[in-house]
């Protein structure tokens, strides 16, 4: 591979194929190119690549994800590729300003702010939600077995804002996701979009799987994929923009924001599933979805629980700005 270049670019190896790897199986080319340029120290294998191709870290020179290890490599073909980031085995309690809804001896729920990640993971290590759970209640390191997700139950997205529950102990946690399982734990989230939908109610029903184009983003799939199903009703409209009341009756990963997406009518400010390039509302700071209420049974006082967030300041802004207003608590 005397031929072979590479570069590092935020955090990305640019590697150029030389000649002589032309027709080469796309993971063997990268296994061998990665040991000669990080040295063996690095620990790079074929099985490792094979998994780097298919959590969609490598690019093409085109800017199209490489997601099958059999695809072959062509003599002068430009990869970008980004090694994982090393595993993190446990989190650790750090004292982080938690905007608290609701708790009690079994459970808490947090209004969570925009940008703020539920569980360490490989680059985000710390000012996690679950590291100021930690120091706010330190007995959810008992609710599971899960060191890095200690007592949660359900998720959001980091850019998105509202209501989550996270569970005290063990007995707790079970009983919820059993709630959660046989969909007895009703959400409703706000979402300002793009466009105004022709209709003032509507239902997209629609399997969600991953992008065959791009491996980071979910898609609506014609074949395979979960069963998805999201009701929404419109509340308000303003300048070409809104406000929808959203209710997911699954759970799968960007559900809203996929859904919403494949009927025209993307989250504003979404990053990953609308345009590139529009202009948001004035004061919108990220992707306008709230998780704004929550309706369940408490597993173990059996009261029955209706909570609400407030919304986030610069979504009262941008709603402000388009004329709609905002549901009242």
């Amino acid at each position: 591979m005397a031929d072979l270049r590479a570069a590092v670019n935020k955090g990305e190896h640019t590697v150029v194929a030389p000649s002589t790897a032309s027709g080469e199986r796309v993971d063997v080319f990268l296994a061998a190119a990665l040991v000669e340029l990080l040295g063996t120290a690095a620990g790079v294998t074929r099985s490792q690549v094979q998994r780097m191709l298919r959590q969609g870290l490598v690019r093409d020179g085109d800017g199209g994800v490489v997601s099958r290890p059999s695809s072959r490599v062509r003599a002068g073909q430009v990869l970008y590729v980004r090694l994982p980031l090393p595993e993190i085995s446990a989190a650790i309690p750090e004292p982080i300003h938690l905007d608290i809804v609701y708790e009690d001896a079994y459970l808490v729920v947090v209004n969570k702010p925009r940008g703020m990640v539920v569980h360490p993971a490989a680059g985000h290590a710390s000012g996690t939600l679950v590291n100021a759970l930690l120091a706010h209640c330190p007995e959810l390191a008992t609710a599971s077995g899960d060191l890095l997700r200690p007592g949660i139950v359900h998720r959001l997205d980091r850019d998105t804002t509202g209501l989550i529950v996270a569970a005290k102990d063990a007995a707790t946690r079970l009983a919820m996701q059993e709630i959660i399982k046989k969909r007895h734990f009703a959400k409703t989230y706000l979402a300002l979009v793009r466009g105004v939908p022709s209709t003032d109610h509507g239902e997209v029903a629609g399997n969600i799987g991953r992008s065959a184009k791009d491996r980071k983003r979910m898609a609506v799939l014609a074949d395979g994929g979960r069963v998805a199903l999201t009701r929404w009703r419109t509340l308000g409209t303003g300048r070409g923009f809104a406000l929808l009341e959203v209710k997911p009756h699954t759970g799968r990963t960007h559900q809203i924001r996929v859904h919403l997406a494949h009927i025209g009518h993307p989250v504003a400010g979404d990053p990953v599933y609308g345009p590139r390039k529009a202009a948001t509302p004035g004061g919108l700071t990220g992707q306008a979805l709230h998780a704004w209420r929550l309706e369940f049974v408490h597993p173990r006082t059996d009261a029955a629980l209706i909570l609400r967030a407030p919304l986030p300041e610069d979504l009262l802004q941008a709603l402000n700005q388009l004329g709609i207003v905002a549901p009242g608590a």
